[in-house]
């Protein structure tokens, strides 16, 4: 059956700040309860799937620059975090797969053309698994910092850091704020090449779906069961010799969370991408180099046409 026939209408509760050319709405997608981001333009519509811990609100920034441009884009929370409901049992990457599909297509059927998907970290990993597939209306793909190519510490990280275990461990409840401050010292260190440059909003748009213990004890499980699977066997979960359409592969050389040297090995493998390093640059491009990041995409977009 195909993805859209299981994909349910998008629903028509809508929030908009009028100063803001970013609409934010609740939808339903492939069965899950999720929020979307998106702006109007001409085509390519892209649709931006974020990374681990992540919600859709990373791209805010890009998709203004958008907004600005004239082109369209969508965002959404990937099912188990931000906005979004949480996963189901049994193995992750399937559902996020088929909920990724499902939103691929929802787009490419709304705006009348085929979609390029761009993604950032765990986003950049199902990027990469959408566009190993023929069945799907993609015509390029953008993924910065892919996972994947390595093996992922995020698990690790969370759970061994210092200021996320002295959170966890306090046997009172814990304020809001507490819970917060623990999570952005980590994202901090981990995404941005210079922590204490980070612009505030970018932490609070992070922090803000993570700030219980229970939120933080959900984040770690998705982490630990994630690890067991993206690396099965020492065989990373993507075959990019499958991947035909172009592809632009962005990586900045001072990322803390995934090695810079994964670009080189899938930049390689990939026989219709471009790679492009960003000197100075952290994990999250799409946040620390949004202006080099939009001129990179408007290229892109540009030459498919």
């Amino acid at each position: 059956m195909p993805l859209m026939a299981r994909t349910e209408p998008l629903a028509d509760r809508e929030a908009t700040d009028p100063a803001d050319p970013v609409r934010e709405r609740r939808t339903s997608v492939f069965g899950y309860e999720t929020r979307e981001l998106s702006v109007d333009g001409r085509g390519p519509a892209v649709v931006m799937i974020h990374g681990y811990g992540d919600s859709a609100d990373t791209w805010r920034p890009l998709m203004r620059r958008f907004a600005a441009a004239g082109r369209a884009a969508v965002a959404i929370d990937l099912p188990g975090f931000g906005r979004a409901s949480r996963l189901k049992r049994g193995a992750l990457l399937p559902q996020w797969d088929d909920f990724c599909g499902a939103v691929v297509e929802a787009t490419a059927k709304r705006t009348g053309g085929d979609v390029v998907v761009a993604g950032n970290s765990l986003g950049g990993l199902l990027t990469l698994r959408l566009a190993q597939r023929q069945d799907l209306p993609i015509a390029g793909i953008m993924p910065l910092a892919p996972a994947g190519v390595q093996v992922p510490p995020w698990s690790a990280l969370l759970q061994h850091d210092p200021a996320i275990h002295r959170v966890l461990a306090m046997p009172v409840p814990l304020p809001r704020r507490m819970v917060a401050g623990g999570v952005s010292q980590v994202f901090r260190r981990v995404a941005f090449a210079e922590p204490a440059a980070a612009d505030p909003q970018m932490i609070e748009g992070f922090t803000q779906h993570l700030s219980t213990r229970g939120s933080l004890t959900r984040l770690l499980d998705i982490g630990r069961a994630l690890v067991a699977e993206i690396l099965p066997g020492g065989q990373p979960p993507i075959a990019p010799e499958r991947i035909t359409c172009p592809t632009l592969l962005v990586w900045g050389t001072k990322d803390r969370l995934l090695a810079p040297e994964g670009a080189a090995v899938l930049g390689e493998a990939l026989q219709h991408g471009r790679t492009v390093m960003l000197e100075g640059c952290g994990h999250c491009p799409q946040l620390e180099a949004t202006d080099r990041v939009m001129e990179l995409a408007e290229e892109f977009l540009d030459g498919l046409g």
